[in-house]
């Protein structure tokens, strides 16, 4: 550009344009002069866009009025990187930014470091962090803007308040863990020795509360922690506190322990060698263990556990607790009718190692230790056909109604058959409680408006003194509607989150081999498996069955 000289000032810091009108051979403009900027010793110097027009449009002025006079004017200069810290208002992290330089100096990590510690920065620093920006920013054109979180507080750890352990497990927990004998192998059959604890034995422990951690804020002010608290002990039937330690939990009589929800009970045990017509039924109020089989025909009621070491046929079992049957239960071929000579029902879960022509009732799990078949279940969890790290048992010809997940090895079989497993019935009474608790809030949100209503109309007229104590009672039943009213709209949004979540975690699974006649059911949503497949996994997911194949 003739006519135009741009250079360095005397400390190379201030760049300077001076400009010869008479000398120009044609007028310059802003674009001109970043242009010819660009392939020059000042691409990267920092330029004032305003004093660069100014320039431009004062020398082209002088041009066109024949003004020789020289113009020199200051267009830009050299910046060093600028670096910045922000502090969230919790103090519990802190922001970094830099702005790379027109020109000028980076700054090192020595720089940020001590710039940090001036602005209060001491703790939970992450050098490798200011490293890598620092890398990053003499990568960057002029004037990029790097941001990161290079500091993080700890926050406390509070302490967990006492909790309890059990000493004795229950039977069913000792069903799921065979014992492994001395050369390593695994007994299936070997459960152990059966726990019945006589009076005075400990069968529970507190554990004390932990004092938590301290954590700190990147100022480095303290943060102290919530020291956990002594939960007392919920004291089940047949236990009590030791007299010797207060932590300590010991059975009254003798009795078979059971912990379940942060409780143990001893229930009084009735112990059976057997169950046929020589003893009779059994009816108990505590937990029954029979160490033999029950026979057929036979009923054993019990309010606690009912644990069998032997097998059951044909026989009919009711407990409040969990039901384990330690070998096989089986009823008789009944396929002329409905009916199940064979009828397992509980208030907890039920274990059985095989079974057939069985009619399982339960609120919980149902887990079979090889084989189910040809039997009719209905339960509040999962069935799992197998062991329970890895199902790997058959099941065939049933009917499921579960809420929650069916595992096993083997899914239908071979010579065909149906397997049917409907996961309707958890959901469809959520829809129908959602249903029910919406029609109740319309009712109410109908009479809140009209009682809002009424009350606007007496707050704009006088009221008598002697009725004001009326009115405060009026107010305060329409405060209570209106926040029964907030509790119902609430808890419709929680049961809706519900059921997204049962639709999220009900599943089919099959880890060696998926047979045709599978069928899996949700409300009106149908999935049959029409063909063999290898190991597969079924799922629901966006109001459709999904099929996928298990390659891992």
């Amino acid at each position: 550009m003739n006519g135009v000289t741009i250079k360095f000032d005397e400390s190379l810091q201030h760049l300077i344009m001076t400009v010869s009108p008479s000398e120009m051979d044609e007028e310059i403009s802003v674009e001109l002069v970043y242009a010819w900027l660009k392939n020059t010793e000042f691409n990267e110097v920092y330029v004032s866009e305003s004093a660069l027009k100014q320039v431009c449009g004062q020398a082209n002025d002088f041009k066109k009025s024949n003004n020789s006079s020289s113009i020199e004017v200051e267009i830009g200069e050299r910046k060093n990187a600028q670096v910045a810290f922000h502090i969230d208002d919790d103090e519990m992290s802190a922001t970094l930014t830099l702005t790379a330089p027109y020109g000028g100096h980076y700054p090192s990590k020595k720089a940020v470091l001590t710039l940090a510690k001036k602005n209060n920065i001491i703790r939970g620093v992450s050098q490798k962090r200011i490293v890598r920006m620092l890398k990053r920013l003499k990568q960057a054109a002029p004037g990029d803007i790097i941001e990161d979180c290079i500091a993080k507080g700890l926050p406390a750890k509070n302490g967990h308040s006492s909790h309890v352990k059990p000493l004795v497990p229950n039977a069913l927990e000792r069903v799921l863990k065979p014992q492994v004998s001395e050369d390593g192998k695994t007994d299936p059959r070997n459960l152990g020795d059966i726990v019945c604890v006589k009076a005075d034995v400990p069968v529970l422990r507190r554990l004390p509360p932990t004092d938590g951690r301290a954590g700190y804020t990147v100022k480095n002010t303290p943060l102290e922690p919530l020291q956990g608290q002594w939960i007392p002990i919920n004291l089940g039937e047949g236990t009590k506190i030791s007299s010797e330690d207060k932590n300590l939990v010991v059975s009254i009589t003798s009795g078979m322990p059971k912990f379940f929800n942060l409780v143990m009970t001893v229930d009084d045990t009735f112990i059976s060698k057997g169950v046929d017509v020589s003893t009779g039924h059994i009816k108990y109020d505590g937990a029954v263990l029979v160490k033999g089989d029950v026979a057929e025909n036979m009923k054993i009621e019990a309010s606690g556990d009912v644990t069998v070491i032997g097998f059951v046929e044909s026989a009919y079992i009711e407990a409040g607790g969990d039901i384990i049957i330690t070998e096989g239960a089986v009823g008789k071929d009944t396929q002329e009718n409905e009916d199940f000579s064979c009828i397992l029902k509980s208030s907890g879960g039920i274990h059985v190692q095989h079974g057939q022509g069985l009619h399982i009732t339960c609120l919980e799990d149902v887990s079979v230790g090889k084989q189910l078949a040809h039997s009719k279940i209905s339960c509040g969890g999962s069935v799992v056909v197998g062991k329970h790290d890895n199902p790997n048992g058959s099941l065939f010809g049933c009917e499921i109604e579960t809420t929650r997940h069916v595992l096993a090895g083997t899914l239908g079989a071979v010579s065909g058959g149906s397997l049917n497993i409907d996961f309707s019935q958890g959901f469809n009474q959520l829809l129908s409680r959602i249903d029910s608790i919406n029609a109740l809030v319309q009712q109410i949100k109908q009479n809140t408006d009209r009682h809002k209503k009424q009350m606007q109309i007496i707050s704009s007229k006088s009221v008598p003194s002697e009725l004001l104590g009326k009115l405060d009672e009026t107010r305060a039943k329409f405060n209570d509607e209106i926040g029964l009213l907030k509790w119902l709209e609430k808890k419709v949004d929680e049961l809706k989150i519900e059921k997204d979540s049962y639709t999220s975690q009900i599943k089919v699974v099959a880890n060696e081999k998926l047979y045709s006649g599978v069928n899996t059911q949700l409300d009106n949503r149908n999935w049959r498996s029409e063909r063999e497949y290898d190991r597969a996994h079924i799922f629901y997911k966006d109001h459709n069955w999904i099929y996928e194949p298990i390659t891992r």
